[in-house]
């Protein structure tokens, strides 16, 4: 479009879904308008204001309706299939549809310390923090680029070798460079405390025996390779290693980190002393892993069956604090295979009892990368695949060195070559598969039983539910037990005896850094005899009491697939716990027990034959189906029977799988139904009274969010996010969901604003604010408190700019007059290393424990709470758990369990509602004590919790490989695609209106 074209159309209406930011510069100008916009900063909010007054200007705004504009909040949930009609000159001068991500202007960073809390009993604590001392705060650390190549000029691409590499050039070198120690990072970079000689260095390196040991050469024959071997001297290979001068980082960075002025050179300088940690714990032979490493010491295992076993090692990382800097170091566990015999792990990983009765297919995709040694040459190689064919029948070309013709390699078995040539008879390899350590076009055979797996190789697939039991159970530590192993490991690891640690002039105290604490009071809780209670130990008990909003339960069913329970017992035991509860529960209409040929079926086709089962038995559609499984962990017809119900019949559902029955377990079983129901089993008596500071008396929202990924390398599983929020405030113990399907491993919620046309929005925020609205009653919610889980410090700011962003441009799509809801945003992050200790007891910090002083963020407005009872008797409720897998992750670190206590790290991002330290302290630990499904006080607020619950559910639920592309955009919601990503994936399906405002997730 020409200048002259625009200038001339002014007076017209205008199409500004093509009009681009460079044309709509040019109109503004050619239009005399006297706004000067500049447009490194324009949005399109900004934008929209602009189009409006600009068409007024130019008496245009009489084709326009205000509401146009905005997308009234007061439409009800059906307003989009009533929408306005226009014309086609109104709809062309519409404002173009927002882009799915905002751009935004702002630029808002973490918020800083408004002071700490004052309330509670004081308590003295020690933590696992070390505090480190600079003798100097003048010195540099100098950065270097490492490249590697080969001798002919190709870069080296082998993971491993750089380190050796590297160690080699010290060895050789150390006086051209000046006999200075440096820190490698393991990749492309060095760090040293004083320059080298030179910007730009370049060393030939010559690593000896690397080949024979770590791979097979030549040949592609067990044959060639051995003789090799036995004519050759040890097999060298040359490298090529270029270094140079990238920058220097002053160490006075990380003091002026301290004093608050955080910078981007401080997290380098951090990162050096990082790096020299793990070169250390390098140096002694360990696994790294991030920022753990790992010692290759059988008494730090822990079998959790399945070939794999739990290796118990160190976190160490440097942190800034409020007393300064500090080294945190934690215990940590990470998987691997369990070392011996490559046999002996496959029998174990697949529960084979032989050989015979292992699927080689799964052993091949379980065995592909990992290293082996061989005996008993006791050489080392890394496996490929497997051979097509077993030993006695897998041919390979080998060459006769001593016949009249060298050069004509004869074929012959693996099995013989080995009888013949090596003097060793195979014992059960003959009829199976050998193992691939060559090359893909250069295959190497050896047969299964002259092979070992080496130790310290990672695991990285997903757990079965039963190995993670295992892992949690077998792992825990007391918190006596686990301080004094903290500290017996920084003595051992004797970091003043390495020479490049002590060059940079660090001291790292041996001693825990004491803390002070404050235990706060349990909230008083309400119940339905009208009585207050106050939780002891973070624990309370239905025993006597009534749920508070008890629901009626009316047309419902049981369905059992399972051939062990008594139906009828635990009908009648459960109406009699009901009425002692003050919950009114009919007898159900009918018990629908599975026919016994069905069980033969797939899953699915169950659930379909049930479901035909039902609406032969039932007058109508029942209101509640509870759904007796066949199994208590994994069972598929769990899936399959949630999705039925909920998606496609709008049911309310309740799954068992009980092993006994007993009051408790009926007790916690009501919790559950009753909530999803839409009861409530408590409530606080502050929200009862209407007393909550900054809440009760304003309208107030709050919201958590998490997003669940899939199992580590499931890059085709898309990630699920979900957002709850409460709903008829005052109350702050009730919760509904939307849940989306974004990118694989997406961790910022691309949904939250969604806009689809000029007045309609499909974001998830739109749907939560609407329910607030209609189950306030018609009321907006003033101030909007944002819980985020699953974030880590680095993405903070993405938090801050662009989901909050998504969720403030929600709220201006719905009303942009009057309406400016006031924000407070609160990370929870559970994935950190600091924990509290009592000196001199076994004991846990009491419930309720928080800590904001020494340990904290030296600017940042931050806190850690241990809201959650941690006893040192061993509890089994987890593993008695009526959910299965993903109930199992979510409630491992709620319930108190022997183990040593993780506190909850929060971190204030933003606070324009104004809460006093003490205020948002109190808010954040009653939080935690209105998870409607549990009688105690959980480690992180329910929100967050209940955000977890419904994204683990959804992702139960729905198989994703097995949807149709026609699934809906709603939830809960989304598109069928994801631009955050740019690949497609399907979306889950919506919720039935009926269910979609439940606790279906409880």
């Amino acid at each position: 479009m020409s200048r002259a074209a625009i200038a001339s159309s002014a007076t017209h209406t205008l199409s500004l879904s093509t009009l681009n930011f460079l044309s709509l510069k040019i109109f503004i100008r050619s239009s005399s308008a006297t706004h000067a916009l500049s447009l490194s900063t324009l949005h399109f909010l900004s934008l929209k204001i602009f189009i409006k007054h600009f068409l007024i200007h130019h008496s245009l705004h009489s084709r326009v309706s205000s509401s146009t504009f905005h997308f009234s909040f007061f439409a009800e949930r059906d307003t989009s299939s009533r929408k306005t009609k226009m014309t086609e000159a109104e709809s062309k001068a519409l404002p173009p549809s927002p882009p799915k991500h905002i751009p935004s202007g702002s630029n808002r960073s973490p918020m800083a310390r408004r002071g700490s809390g004052t309330k509670g009993q004081k308590i003295q604590l020690v933590t696992n923090h070390f505090n480190v001392k600079f003798s100097s705060t003048t010195d540099h650390f100098y950065q270097y680029s490492v490249a590697l190549f080969y001798e002919d000029g190709t870069p080296v691409e082998a993971k491993g070798v750089g380190r050796r590499v590297l160690d080699m050039l010290y060895t050789l070198y150390s006086s051209e460079m000046g006999g200075k120690g440096f820190a490698y990072d393991g990749e492309k970079t060095l760090f040293t405390m004083s320059p080298l000689r030179g910007t730009k260095l370049e060393f030939p390196v010559l690593l000896e025996n690397l080949s024979s040991n770590r791979t097979v050469r030549g040949g592609g024959s067990p044959s060639e390779g051995d003789a090799k071997r036995s004519r050759r001297p040890p097999q060298s290979k040359s490298y090529n290693v270029k270094i140079n001068y990238a920058t220097k980082i002053p160490i006075q960075a990380i003091f002026n980190a301290l004093r608050g002025h955080d910078s981007e050179q401080f997290h380098e300088a951090v990162r050096v002393l990082d790096i020299m940690l793990r070169q250390h714990a390098a140096k002694q032979g360990c696994l790294l892993v991030k920022q753990s490493f790992f010692h290759n010491d059988p008494r730090n295992s822990i079998s959790i069956g399945g070939g794999v076993v739990g290796c118990r090692g160190f976190h160490s990382s440097f942190r800034a604090t409020q007393a300064g800097l500090s080294l945190n170091m934690d215990v940590s566990t990470t998987m691997i295979v369990r070392p011996g015999k490559v046999v002996d792990f496959l029998l174990e990983n697949q529960n084979a009892k032989s050989i015979r009765d292992i699927d080689w297919m799964k052993a091949k995709r379980m065995l592909k990368n990992l290293r082996v040694k061989t005996f008993p040459s006791n050489l080392e190689y890394k496996i490929i695949g497997l051979s097509e064919k077993p030993c006695r029948q897998q041919m390979f070309l080998m060459k006769q060195r001593n016949a009249d013709s060298p050069s004509d390699p004869i074929e012959i078995t693996v099995s013989d070559y080995y009888a013949k040539y090596r003097n060793q008879e195979l014992i059960m390899s003959h009829d199976y598969p050998c193992l691939d350590v060559g090359k893909p076009k250069r295959p190497v055979y050896i047969p299964l039983e002259l092979c070992e797996l080496i130790s310290l190789q990672r695991y990285t697939k997903a757990l079965s539910s039963l190995q993670r039991a295992k892992l949690v159970e077998q792992s825990r530590q007391k918190p006596k037990d686990r301080m004094n192993c903290l500290m017996d490991q920084l003595k051992r690891s004797n970091y003043t005896a390495d020479p490049l640690i002590n060059s940079t002039g660090i001291t790292i105290n041996t001693a825990c850094t004491q803390v002070e604490g404050r235990v706060l009071e349990p909230p008083k809780l309400k119940f339905g005899n009208g009585g207050d209670l106050v939780p002891r130990g973070g624990r309370w008990n239905f025993n006597n009491k009534t749920l508070v909003e008890p629901t009626a339960v009316t047309r419902w069913a049981v369905v059992n697939f399972s051939a062990r329970c008594d139906t009828n017992s635990l009908c009648r035991d459960l109406l009699r716990c009901c009425k002692a509860k003050g919950m009114n529960l009919e007898a159900p209409h009918s018990v629908i027990q599975e026919n016994h040929q069905s069980s033969r079926n797939p899953a699915p086709a169950r659930v379909e034959l049930m479901f035909e089962a039902i609406k032969q038995t039932l007058p109508g559609p029942p209101r509640f189906l509870l759904c007796i499984l066949p199994e208590r962990k994994n069972s598929g017809i769990y899936g399959p029977w949630k999705r039925k119900c909920l998606v496609e019949n709008g049911i309310v559902t309740q799954c068992i799988a009980p092993t006994r029955i007993n009051d408790q377990y009926l007790t916690n079983l009501l919790l559950k139904i009753n909530a999803k129901m839409g009861g409530l089993n408590s409530v606080l008596s502050v929200e009862h009274l209407h007393s909550i500071p900054m809440v009760s008396r304003i309208p107030t929202i709050i919201i958590g969010m998490d997003v669940s990924h899939g199992s580590p390398g499931r890059s085709d599983v898309p990630s699920i996010a979900a957002v709850v929020s409460s709903r008829k405030w005052p109350l702050i113990s009730q919760y509904r969901a939307s849940v989306r399907a974004q990118s694989a491993r997406c961790e910022m919620i691309d949904a939250l604003f969604k806009p689809v046309s000029p007045n309609e929005d499909e974001g998830m925020i739109r749907e939560l604010l609407v329910d607030f609205y209609q189950s306030t009653p018609k009321l907006k919610p003033a101030h909007m408190i944002i819980f985020r889980d699953g974030v880590s410090e680095s993405q903070f700011d993405q938090v801050l700019n662009i989901e909050l962003e998504q969720i403030m441009q929600a709220c201006k799509y719905l009303d942009d007059n009057d309406w400016n809801p006031k924000f407070l945003v609160i990370v929870a992050q559970k994935a950190h290393h600091t924990r509290f200790f009592q000196p001199r007891s076994d004991a846990n910090v009491p419930p309720g424990t928080i800590v904001d002083t020494k340990v904290g963020h030296p600017k940042n407005y931050d806190f850690y709470l241990c809201a959650q009872n941690g006893p040192i008797v061993s509890i089994i409720r987890t593993l008695l758990s009526i959910y299965f897998l993903y109930i199992f992750v979510v409630t491992k670190s709620y319930i108190g369990i022997k183990g040593t206590t993780r506190p909850t790290h929060y971190h204030v991002l933003l606070d324009q509602i104004g809460f006093s330290p003490d205020d948002l302290q109190e808010l954040v630990h009653s939080l935690s004590y209105v998870y409607q499904r549990s009688t105690s006080a959980i480690s992180v607020v329910a929100p967050i919790c209940y955000a977890h619950l419904a994204a683990a559910q959804m992702s139960q639920f729905v198989k994703f490989e097995d949807m149709s592309d026609t699934a809906s955009s709603h939830s809960g919601g989304g598109g069928a695609g994801s631009s955050s990503g740019g690949g497609g994936f399907t979306q889950i399906p919506k919720l039935h209106e009926n269910v979609c405002s439940s606790m279906f997730f409880c």
